[in-house]
């Protein structure tokens, strides 16, 4: 017994190690840088956007668009396999010229060599827009406009092209209260357009915007009637002369885009016809 007393007692010590709290970790770091990176990406687009024009944007957007040609003979076709069919150039059917630099498809045409307007193209347009604005204001040489007439013009040139405004003033409405039914001052002005855009080949695009009406109207004809003028000026552009097929579009804006403070105000009932760039 003393034998067995006098041997040390064996102690074993097990160390536990701790890993640290979940927030001392280095995760949230990389969530965060991508986080940032996408901020970054996003601010980028929305200045990219605004920086640009639509035909700007439209040949980016070409670049980028997957091109697959599947033969080196096209059958006709201007799609990805460039032909009738997806076989070999073999038995391809040949019915046609195809899609080439020479015969583009639409998509091809509108991209171009740089997928902008060149600067040639676009001074030859700006001349062309403004020999049509000093027409418009009575400074070209044979003005058809009157000076009655030159009160309801407002012209300038953007990016989509020549903006000609037809306004109204308070003595001096362009269609009857509340209808389509076009004044004789806006028919005569409507016809001399038709005959200065003959100069140009641009397409048109009609807008129609209206004054506000009171809130306290059952059902408020904002909608309806802005497009109804917008088409009724699309009819007395086509009987002057204009071909109905460079029509681009037609659009009523009702009240939405004002162009005076005071949303009731004769001045917000205007009819916008744009030249639009080739």
């Amino acid at each position: 017994m003393s034998a067995q007393s006098n041997v040390a007692p064996i102690i074993i010590k097990k160390k536990k190690s701790g890993g640290g709290d979940g927030h001392h970790g280095g995760a949230w770091k990389v969530a965060y840088a991508d986080f940032v990176t996408a901020m970054m990406a996003f601010f980028m687009l929305m200045w990219l956007l605004n920086a640009t024009t639509e035909k700007q944007r439209k040949g980016l957007a070409d670049y980028f668009s997957p091109s697959i040609p599947l033969s080196r003979v096209s059958g006709g076709g201007n799609g990805a396999f460039q032909g009738d069919s997806m076989f070999t150039e073999e038995i391809q059917p040949q019915s046609g010229t195809g899609a080439t630099d020479i015969n583009p498809m639409d998509a091809q045409q509108a991209q171009g060599e740089t997928g902008v307007e060149t600067d040639e193209q676009r001074e030859d347009e700006d001349t062309k827009f403004r020999a049509i604005e000093e027409q418009l204001s009575g400074r070209g040489g044979e003005s058809m406009v009157t000076v009655a007439m030159a009160r309801h013009i407002v012209t300038r040139v953007t990016d989509e092209g020549l903006i000609i405004e037809l306004f109204a003033t308070e003595d001096t409405p362009l269609f009857d209260e509340g209808a389509d039914e076009p004044t004789p001052l806006f028919r005569d002005l409507v016809r001399m357009i038709a005959r200065v855009s003959e100069s140009v080949t641009s397409n048109v695009a009609i807008g129609g915007h209206i004054r506000s009406h009171p809130v306290v109207l059952a059902k408020n004809p904002v909608w309806e009637l802005s497009h109804d003028r917008a088409d009724k000026t699309r009819t007395l552009l086509e009987s002057g002369g204009l071909a109905a097929g460079r029509i681009h579009r037609v659009t009523g804006h009702a009240d939405r885009k004002l162009a005076a403070g005071n949303p009731m105000a004769a001045r917000n009932d205007r009819i916008e016809i744009i030249l639009l760039r080739e």
